[in-house]
């Protein structure tokens, strides 16, 4: 899981914004002395910086007659840091006591220069993100003797990081961690992860995900081989990531807790053993209250079928993001109806449902009729959802939703979806006629559904 993955706008988040308006002063001193004499006499209260960045004559700029803090900011993906750019950071990276963020996307050798750059202590660091542009694994090695005593946010991608040796930074102070796609040999075991985290009161946002997962089975040996695990409370948590085998975030959700957790996010890899740590999903989730779902949105995709939920509807930060891996229809939606059938309690306070077909967005001529799912596994992800009111469906799935909605043998009309009063498809045949059959017994049933012709999908 990359850092796009985490979130809708989670990469940008973790970058931390644009730093490129810390420049605001830039011009402002050029009008007259006077503004001059003002802003550079108040420095700290302005919350003056210099700003290192592509292009930057970042030598002229050191010799600027006000020691400002340094800013290092190369992460656009459309420039590239050239030899001049690279001596410039070499050059900022040496008054390192001025050094206050830093923000790093390069090819690998340039970040393994830069890196080593870096092997000592930054007293003002606060904030660091590091990053190969390539999503493949890299196994860069932080220093070891790296040290940053204020540092609150650190994010660093296919990075190789040992867990049993010392941090490479204060914890103490941390608001956000986050590791990502953390290199095969680096893989840590939650029991080294643990003692670390319970030294982090202030975190608010965690993420930690693996390029290549060792399998369950291996992680739940590990668990057998060391069952007493210690527990920590994370007190400011509001946003917690993962990215691997379920088996090992089993560990962690058993073992963490966190009750002000906001948003939840999750990418499993291993789909045959989804279910083994959604059991103890349901009890973390229990205990947090912020995580209210009253809205679910499923996106079947080509690889994977991904879960958003929101407090009251799309537009919002989700507050669950979950992924599963899977390349057929069918398997995405037998996978979704397993965990949400666990997650049933959770779902109390779900009132819209929407299903969404990726597939057909992005490919106008897919026709995905050789791993269409079956009635009774649509109707098995349907079922946990016992309070939806308005059911959203795409063109791509009205055959196959309308066929799966009609009664048969000895079902009663309420049996699916007992509350819902809305259905809203988008279809570019007569759905109408489809629908007709469980329209018509809903309403000799006494619980008529109104049928909207969506136009688009929300």
């Amino acid at each position: 899981m990359d850092e796009e993955e985490f979130c809708e706008n989670g990469g940008r988040v973790l970058q931390g914004g644009r730093w490129g308006n810390e420049r605001w002063w830039y011009r402002l001193v050029k009008v007259c002395r006077r503004w001059r004499y003002l802003i550079l006499t108040s420095p700290s209260h302005l919350g003056l910086h210099l700003v290192c960045t592509y292009h930057t004559p970042i030598s002229k700029i050191l010799t600027h007659p006000r020691p400002l803090p340094l800013i290092i900011d190369y992460v656009d993906e459309n420039c590239q840091i050239t030899t001049k750019d690279e001596s410039g950071i070499l050059l900022a990276l040496k008054h390192r006591h001025r050094v206050q963020r830093i923000r790093l996307l390069a090819p690998v050798l340039q970040l393994q220069k830069l890196l080593a750059a870096m092997d000592g202590s930054f007293p003002q660091l606060e904030f660091l993100y590091i990053a190969p542009p390539s999503k493949h694994s890299t196994g860069l090695i932080f220093p070891k003797s790296f040290r940053a005593p204020h540092l609150r946010h650190f994010v660093l991608i296919n990075f190789a990081i040992q867990m049993r040796c010392s941090p490479p930074t204060t914890t103490t102070g941390l608001v956000t961690l986050s590791l990502q796609m953390i290199h095969p040999l680096a893989y840590f075991h939650p029991s080294d992860f643990l003692p670390h985290l319970s030294l982090m009161p202030r975190l608010e946002t965690l993420g930690i995900s693996f390029h290549s997962p060792v399998p369950s089975h291996e992680v739940m040996t590990q668990l057998l081989d060391n069952p007493t695990m210690m527990y920590v409370t994370l007190p400011s948590l509001r946003w917690f990531a993962f990215g691997g085998v379920s088996a090992y975030l089993e560990a962690l959700l058993s073992r963490i807790s966190t009750p002000l957790l906001k948003r939840l996010q999750i990418r499993f890899v291993d789909q045959p053993t989804v279910t083994i740590a959604v059991s103890q999903l349901l009890q973390f989730m229990g205990k947090t209250k912020g995580l209210k779902l009253r809205s679910v949105k499923f996106s079947f995709g080509f690889d994977e079928v991904v879960v958003t939920a929101y407090p009251r509807g799309e537009g919002e930060v989700c507050v669950l993001y979950m992924c599963v891996d899977c390349q057929h229809l069918e398997g995405q939606v037998v996978a979704a109806a397993r965990i949400f059938d666990a997650l049933g309690p959770a779902l109390s306070e779900v009132e819209r449902l929407t299903l969404d077909d990726q597939r057909a967005i992005l490919s106008p001529e897919w026709d995905g009729r050789d791993d269409v799912p079956n009635r009774t596994q649509w109707r098995e992800l349907l079922r946990p959802f016992s309070h939806v009111k308005t059911l959203h469906v795409p063109h791509s799935l009205v055959p196959d939703l309308s066929c799966s909605l009609r009664l048969d043998g000895g079902e009663l009309p309420l049996d699916l979806l007992p509350e819902l009063s809305e259905l809203v498809y988008v279809s570019k045949d007569n759905a109408d006629d489809l629908f007709f059959p469980f329209i018509d017994a809903r309403q000799i049933a006494g619980h008529p559904i109104r049928l909207v012709y969506g136009g688009a999908p929300p």
